[in-house]
Parts: structure tokens; sequence; C-alpha cells
């Protein structure tokens, strides 16, 4: 809009005979008829109208009437100077040596160019690729070198599918995720799923969201596998190796239902602990089970202990029974003598029964007396007993 109005203020200057910005007026008579700042005999001076054609003319610098603006404008504009006006360079594209242009040959070769980059694929040794042609899903692609038809007929899509991928449940460290067992307690479990593609069709077209899929999946199993453990399960890691097996088939079996063409690799329990509203109370129950378990195991031994006593000395009674049956009497004496052996072995008292026998001196007690300076007592049996 500012270039036609200030095209109309042109013409209307033009037309009454003003002055012009670009020299002197354009009516008769008066100062208007001699261009600005020329004198007689002398050549025009000043800015050079730029309404005018191109020339080296000096009447380039006259005043513009309405003839020279129409004249000097084409359908698109004003021609500018040095452009495709009269006597200016025109632009071409470059021409063969036969006089024809280069530019359908370009156009061919971009064309071909890009047929070519969209028919030809290098699929790599861990890659595989879906084709859909028109926009549904024809063929897989393997590893190698591939052809198939160019761009928008068909369309190839490559996916690795032997890289491993995980997935960490919870997805943030702070979160907790709290799981049920069978004993009705509570537990936080973060665990990460390894995984990766089975079937890259089954992948791409069987369910909407796959990754979302193997996200709840592997929570469904987490949780139907707890829910049949003890909470003291989960802590051991037998109970963990055990539960990671038992979600990596419950994974594998509902994916294999969906045909998400997902292969679960492996289930890793990170943590399991406590909710952390009770971890006081939960290990002060820890330390209280550690003690209960420590006073069983101090029972169990001295249970061991007495047994494997009671079972020596049946033993060693079994022996001197077979002893005592070849020949009664000389066992029963000896067990005897052996009993009043180890029962007088622990006594501080000496009894002598037998008449005139002259205790032997210094017995065992009257001797420990005698080191505390102190008298020691025998005592005799009366005589006639």
């Amino acid at each position: 809009m500012r270039i036609f109005d200030g095209f109309g203020q042109r013409i209307s200057l033009a037309m009454a005979g003003k002055k012009s910005p670009w020299g002197g007026g354009s009516g008769q008579g008066g100062d208007g008829d001699k261009p600005t700042g020329t004198e007689s005999g002398d050549k025009p001076k000043g800015p050079r109208n730029p309404w005018l054609p191109p020339g080296g003319s000096d009447e380039g610098r006259r005043a513009p009437n309405i003839e020279d603006i129409f004249k000097n404008r084409g359908p698109e504009g004003p021609r500018r100077s040095g452009g495709g006006g009269p006597g200016g360079p025109n632009f071409r594209f470059p021409q063969r040596p036969g006089g024809k242009s280069w530019f359908p040959l370009a156009v061919i070769a971009i064309v071909g160019i890009g047929l070519v980059a969209t028919s030809v694929h290098l699929i790599g040794p861990q890659q595989q690729a879906v084709v859909k042609t028109l926009g549904d899903y024809t063929r897989t692609l393997q590893p190698g070198l591939r052809i198939t038809a160019p761009f928008p007929i068909e369309t190839v899509d490559v996916e690795d599918v032997e890289g491993v991928r995980s997935v960490r449940i919870p997805g943030g460290d702070s979160q907790a995720k709290l799981i049920l067992t069978g004993d009705q307690n509570l537990v936080d479990l973060s665990y990460i799923v390894r995984w990766n593609i089975k079937d890259l069709a089954d992948f791409k077209f069987r369910i909407v969201d796959p990754i979302d899929t193997v996200n709840e999946a592997a929570e469904a199993a987490m949780r139907a596998s707890v829910a049949e453990t003890q909470l003291d399960e989960t802590f051991s890691g037998q109970g963990r190796a055990a539960i990671e097996q038992d979600v990596r088939e419950r994974m594998q079996r509902t994916l294999d239902g969906y045909r998400a063409g997902v292969r679960v690799l492996g289930v890793e329990i990170e943590k399991a602990d406590p909710p952390a509203q009770v971890v006081d109370a939960f290990r002060d129950v820890q330390v209280a089970e550690q003690n209960a378990d420590a006073a069983r195991n101090q029972a169990r031994g001295y249970a061991q202990q007495v047994l494997a006593q009671a079972e020596g000395e049946a033993e060693a009674f079994d022996k001197v029974y077979e002893q005592y049956r070849l020949a009664p009497q000389v066992t029963r004496q000896r067990l005897y003598y052996e009993t009043m052996e180890r029962v007088l072995s622990q006594t501080d008292k000496t009894i002598v029964e037998t008449d005139n026998v002259t205790p032997y001196l210094p017995l065992p007690e009257i001797q420990r007396r005698a080191q505390r300076t102190a008298p020691d007592t025998v005592v005799t049996a009366p005589e006639g007993q």
C-alpha cells in the first residue's frame, strides 16, 4: 500500500506542475522550465530522475511527466535500473551446447536421485524394517541391501530388534511402589525390566503403544507374584531370585497373548524395603526376630548336645551290659568301685568304717585346710560298727 501511495503522490505532483524532489517542476514558464542547478550553456546538475528511461541523455534530470511514468512502468511495478528493462542485462539459465536449457535435465536428475534414495535401503545386522505399500503393511525386510518401490508408493521403517531396552518401575527414584505381600504386609519395590523386539510386524502394528504395554504387563506380573510370597522372602536373595523368574514368565505369557512382538530378557529387583512410614517399627520387629532366631538356635544347640550325650551314655551302657552278661559278679563289683570313686572324689568328707585303721594323712581336705592354717576334722566310724 505504501508503494501505491507514493506512486499516487508523484503523479499528482507531476500533473500539478509543482517542483519534483528530483529536479524542477514540469509546468511551462518560470523557473520550472529550467532544471534545478543549471545555467545557460552548462549541463544539468542534480539527481537523476528515476522515472525516466535509463540512458546517458541530459534529459534524465528534467522533471517527469505522466507519459514517462507509465512508459517506464512494467506490469509488475516500476522497472529498476540495470534490471530487465531496455538496455539492462537479462538473467538466463545456462544453456547446453545445442542451445537448449539445462533446466529439464536438472529436474530429471533431482527426481532420479530422490527415487534412488527412497528405493535403496541398507539395513544393519541388528536391524529389521517393515514396508508399507500405500500405507498398508506388506512385508518385513531382513538385514542387508534391500530395494523397494520409491516413496510415496512404499515407505520403509527401520528398527533395532536386537538391542536390549530397559524400563525402570517406578520411573523416579523418589517414587514409592507399594505392593501387598501374601502375609498382608506392604513392601516398597523398585525393579528393572529388560526386553527387545521378537517380531517387528507385531510390535509395530498389533498394539497401539508397545512400551506402555510392557510397563503395564510388568507391574501386573510383579503384583501377582509378590501376592503369593511372604514378606521375609522378598528381602532374601533366594526369594528375590524366585520372584524375578516368576515375573519374567508371567510377563512373557501375557505379551504373547497380546501378540505384542516383545521378548522379555529378564527382571531385576533393585530395592525391596518396608514403607517409609513404618520403617522404624519394622526395624524393631526385625531386631526382635533376630533375637528370637538366636535364642532358638541356642536352644537347638543345647538340645543336640544333650541328645548326643545321652546317646553316648546309652551306647556305653549297652557295652557294659554285654560284659555284665558274660561275668555278672565281676561286672557288678567293677561298677560299684567306679561309682564310689566318682562320687567320693567330689566330696570333702572321708568315712572310715574298718576297725584299727589309721587314716592316711594328709587327706585332700586336710591338706587344703592346712594351707589355710585351719584345723581339719576327721570323722571315723564308732567302734563295733
